[in-house]
Parts: structure tokens; sequence; C-alpha cells
């Protein structure tokens, strides 16, 4: 029998609560890192299942399941519009205001510098490994691997004590970096795809992918948002206005990737505009309560299928010696570079302006990485060592989620109090 989009949308609706229920019960994790812990528990099950039992081809079954969710797809192009919504919507525009040179140079520059950084000494490991992965490739790493996943930030940012200055930033360069760092991986794998075919990419085109991508969807979000605010303004009923919402963010989106602009912009400058300009001045109580009630509610929901997914893709690798050495020397070289790309922006500005102390180790450590990072790996075109890239942006992640996940409000209250 085949397979239907219900189905598979059943399966994930019911493992996120079967699991959920079992970690509010017996493991007391944060819900997301638990959805992770135990769907990679889940997985190893079924690996280790089917090294016993191979005749019962337990693996091949399951592993079509998750392949067949097309998880670049799904989360690209359908779960990552709202997520970035709900997530703007709680941003105080205000506040990152007060930190936007921070935000915005970690926001660039920030991700550059990681991306270099990333890069070459991927390059460098993976050739003491005995990989011939091109240096190329090996940038197309470091620009998916950089920026920091608002999703996975923005989830553990509600389960621990930050300090306001330091929440803004963490939570604008999250929302901010993501859609600049997509923009640096379409560009990063546009050259590793025309040096592989003979024919380079010009400084010129690579400008003019960024200003269009960049800049064209921060002005669609500001246009769209700005519509939906005014609309939302001229009525109270709070029910229409949740639907005007929805409108926005799944026509812009839509048209964002009609027009090859970065859509996760648009949903960020969208997002913060109805979070802040929509919320003051253009709704009313009731409106606000059942608006932000809904998106909260949309939010829980679609980070625990994505939680729960990105703990069940290892599924999707294939592990040799080397490429389990690899994953693990991945992990200092990601946190090395994000060390390196905090620093330099911070160390520069704090000539202008005092910055919280410890705010360097906290921003390193609470840099997370999760389900776009690996989506944006799945989605790279098939090349010889493809499952490399995979299996590091795996490793990167996982470790990323659970070990700083469980441990970032410890750095906080050790570096900050």
């Amino acid at each position: 029998m085949e397979t239907t989009l219900f189905d598979l949308a059943a399966l994930l609706l019911t493992l996120a609560a079967a699991f959920g229920y079992i970690n509010h019960r017996w493991l007391k994790l944060p819900h997301t890192i638990g959805l992770v812990v135990i769907a990679l528990l889940a997985s190893v099950g079924v690996l280790a299942l089917d090294s016993v039992a191979p005749s019962l081809g337990f693996q091949a079954a399951v592993r079509g399941t998750v392949e067949s969710l097309d998880f670049p797809d799904l989360l690209m192009e359908g779960m990552l519009s709202f997520l970035l919504f709900a997530g703007a919507l709680h941003i105080d525009l205000d506040e990152m205001a007060q930190r936007k040179w921070a935000i915005g140079t970690m926001a660039t520059v920030g991700v550059l510098i990681s991306t270099f950084v990333v890069g070459y000494a991927t390059f460098f490991v993976a050739g003491w490994l005995g990989f011939t992965i091109p240096l190329s490739y090996c940038l197309v790493f470091g620009a998916l691997i950089s920026p920091t996943d608002p999703i996975a930030v923005l989830g553990i940012l509600k389960t621990i004590e930050v300090p306001a200055s330091l929440e803004a930033k963490i939570a604008g360069e999250s929302l901010f970096n993501d859609g600049v760092g997509i923009v640096v991986f379409t560009i990063m794998v546009a050259i590793a795809l025309g040096a592989e075919g003979g024919h380079p990419v010009t400084a010129g085109a690579i400008a003019e992918l960024f200003v269009v991508e960049a800049i064209g969807g921060a002005v669609l979000g500001l246009v769209a948002g700005y519509l939906a605010y005014r609309t939302i303004g001229s009525i109270d009923e709070h029910n229409l206005e949740v639907l005007i919402t929805l409108a926005l963010v799944t026509l812009t989106y839509a048209i964002a990737l009609a027009l090859h602009i970065s859509g996760p912009i648009a949903m960020v400058v969208a997002g913060i505009l109805i979070g802040n300009h929509g919320k003051k001045f253009a709704m009313s109580e009731t409106t606000r309560d059942h608006l932000f009630k809904f998106w909260s509610l949309t939010d829980e929901v679609l980070n625990s299928i994505l939680f729960l997914m990105i703990g069940f893709e290892v599924l999707a690798l294939t592990f040799t010696g080397s490429i389990g050495l690899a994953m693990v020397a991945a992990v200092p070289i990601v946190l090395v570079a994000r060390f390196i790309a905090v620093a330099v922006p911070i160390t520069g500005l704090s000539t202008m302006r005092e910055f919280t102390k410890g705010a360097i180790p906290v921003l390193t450590w609470g840099g997370l990485r999760g389900g776009i990072s690996v989506a944006l790996a799945l989605s790279l075109p098939a090349f010889p060592d493809k499952n490399l890239v995979l299996a590091m942006t795996y490793g990167v992640v996982i470790f990323s989620i659970v070990v700083q996940g469980l441990t970032v409000g410890r750095v906080v209250q050790r570096v900050v109090r």
C-alpha cells in the first residue's frame, strides 16, 4: 500500500507525542532535546536489530520511510517559514536595535569568517584522514554549518535564564545569520559546481546573487509585513487576523521561492514587524492573546516534528572508521571557528561600547546548529564525498543540540554571574 502524506503526518505526530510523553515522565530533558535523544536511541536500536537479524530488512524499511519524508524540501520549503515567523514574533525590536551592530556584524562577517575557517580546517583534516574532497566542497560544508540555527537556539533560550542583553544578541543573530548563511551556502555551491564543470563563477555574479537574495528578501518581508499590519489594524476580529498572518507567511514565502530571493530573511523581517508594531498599534488585547498563543502552539508542534526528524536522520548515513573520525574532528573545528567568528566582531566593537561579561564564551557555546544545517547537507547535489559532509554535519548538530544545549545554562551561570 502506498504511503500518503497523511500517513507520514500521522506517524510523525504520534511519535512526537509518544516520545514527548516518555521524556516528560522519565527523562525530564528539555522537550526538543529529549525528542532528539529518544529518536537517536530508537535509530541506534534499529541499526542494532538489523545487524543481529539482517534478514528482517528492518533498517531498509525504516530508512525508506525516513527518506520518503524528503527532509530538505519539508523543512526548507514548508516548516521553516512558520518556524522563523513564530520565532521573530517574540523578538523585542528595541532590545535588538540597541545591539544592531553586534548582531549585524556577527550575522554577516562572523558567518563568512566561520565559513572559511571551517572550510580550510576541514580540507586539511580530511586530507590527513585520507579523503580527497575538494576545497570548494569543504567551503560548502563551512557555509552550511556556520550559521546558528534559530529554531534550536530559540528553543533552548526558553529553558534557561540569560541576561536580556545577551539573549537579544543570541536570538537576533541566529534569526538573521540563518538567512545570510543560506545565501552564502547557495554561493558556495554555485562556486563548487562551476569549478567542477570548468565554468568558474565571477565575483560580479557572486555579489549580485548576495544582494538580490539578501536585500530582496528583506524588502519583500518589509512590504508584505506592512500590508498585513495595515490590514490587521483596520479590523478587530481575532480569528480573521490570525488567518491574515497565516496568509502572510505562506504567500510571502511562496513569492520568495518563485523570485529566488531569501524567504528566511523575509520571514524574519515580517515577523519582527508584526510582533512589534503590529502588536502595539494594530491589535486589540483579545487579538494579541489569540494570535501569540496560536503561533506559540504552531511553533511547539513543528519544533517537535523537526527535532524528531533530526534524531531519525542518522539512518540516512553510511558509517566507516574514517568517517567516524571525521565526525569527531568536525566538532572542535566548528567550535574554534565559532569562537573566532564571535571574538573578532565583539573585540572590534568593544572599543565603541561595553559588552556583557562573558559574552564571547556564551555566544560561542550558545551558537547551536540544528535542522537547517542537516537539510542543506541533504540538499547537496551528488558528489563523491557527499556522505562525508552529511556525517560531519550530523555529528556537529547532534553534539550541538545535546551537549551544548544541555550545558549552556551552566556556562551562563559560570561566566556571567
